[in-house]
């Protein structure tokens, strides 16, 4: 596997994990849950822009 594709798998994984996150704390009024679940959203679309760059390099 190369770097590229483990770090799009990675941000795959991290941004479904933050939306259940968002999903769970906006269904519980769990503020704190819901901002946790947004950063990993944003963190898993940084990686899988890092494994794009990746991949082309």
């Amino acid at each position: 596997m190369s770097n590229g594709l483990g770090d799009k798998i990675k941000g795959g994984v991290n941004k479904a994990k933050g939306e259940i996150k968002d999903q769970v704390g906006n269904a519980t009024d769990n503020a704190s849950l819901q901002a946790e679940g947004k950063a990993d959203k944003v963190k898993g679309e940084v990686q899988q822009k890092a494994g794009e760059v990746k991949d082309k390099f």
